[in-house]
């Protein structure tokens, strides 16, 4: 029975290539109002903001250019898995973007609380309220892609953390407005570092399991290399390994040595079907071993 070894679908980061321009195009476009309202009124609620929405615009085109250049290199001969690594080389930036902004506003937040300075409320409510506005559209456009590229889930990881973000501007805003108390921007822009850490924490976490080439999340090796020994026909099964290449693309290598007289192709077949069925792995590269095939011994890694 043959079998088609090419793409059917698109990558996962490359389905969602048009709404990852449409969010860049509308961060880019705010980020000037923000940076501009920033630095004339010296909101530091604002001005955090406006370094996360800058660290979005720059992950987004990241992304985007990640994806750009995976799609260009899949076919080079010398490449045999493509430039799809560099989606979760992005990723990692991403995180490690992230991290740089909110130890920023951090350390920026703490030397503004003894001495914070006279903030125009009005300007930082007016400019809040439309970052929020971007920021849930943004929001919306990546939502779903979230779910199956780590590459776009790091962009959406950002948006989430620039929303929230938005929020605390708003909120810092009111309160100065209302109260007169200068040091609530301080306080507002560290709280919105701190929210920004873990889920940098996490995005980083998760585009390192990859590039070390660990077993996908969720995965146990173990369950799979004993559903390939129960199969009828497989005598044993070694040299295992289960990787994630980038996001929504797992792949499985195994040596598989069948019991004297069983077709081998029937085994194949079996395998083939149940790693996909029970495990989502279409594509495995299985070796077939006649039993008594002592090859293997001779491996060293």
């Amino acid at each position: 029975m043959g079998h088609d070894h090419g793409h059917v679908e698109m990558r996962a980061g490359a389905r969602h290539a048009t709404k990852l321009w449409w969010c860049f195009g509308l961060i880019i476009a705010f980020l000037v109002v923000q940076v501009v309202t920033g630095l004339a009124t010296g909101s530091l609620a604002l001005l955090s903001d406006a370094g996360h929405m800058a660290t979005d615009a720059l992950g987004l085109g990241m992304a985007l250019a990640a994806i750009s250049a995976a799609n260009r290199a899949t076919k080079a001969p010398h490449r045999t898995f493509g430039l799809y690594r560099l989606e979760i080389l992005a990723a990692l930036a991403n995180a490690g973007l992230l991290f740089a902004v909110a130890i920023y506003v951090l350390i920026e937040a703490v030397g503004r609380l003894d001495d914070p300075p006279d903030i125009a409320s009005a300007p930082v409510f007016i400019v809040g309220v439309i970052g929020l506005v971007v920021n849930v559209v943004a929001f919306l456009l990546l939502r779903e892609g979230a779910e199956e590229s780590l590459n776009v889930k790091g962009a959406y990881f950002e948006v989430v953390a620039d929303m929230i973000g938005s929020i605390g501007v708003i909120v810092a805003a009111s309160v100065m407005w209302l109260t007169g108390w200068g040091w609530v921007d301080a306080v507002i822009g560290a709280a919105i570092g701190v929210f920004i850490l873990p889920r940098a924490w996490r995005l980083g976490r998760s585009a390192l399991r990859i590039l070390l080439q660990a077993a996908p999340e969720g995965v146990d090796v173990g369950e799979v290399t004993a559903a390939l020994a129960s199969l009828d026909g497989v005598a044993d099964v070694h040299d295992v390994h289960l990787w994630t290449l980038t996001s929504g693309m797992d792949v499985l290598t195994a040596h598989v040595t069948v019991a004297a007289f069983t077709p081998s192709q029937r085994v194949l077949e079996s395998a083939r079907t149940m790693l996909a069925d029970r495990f989502q792995l279409t594509h495995a590269t299985l070796q077939v071993e006649a039993s008594g095939d002592h090859g293997c011994d001779d491996m060293t890694w």
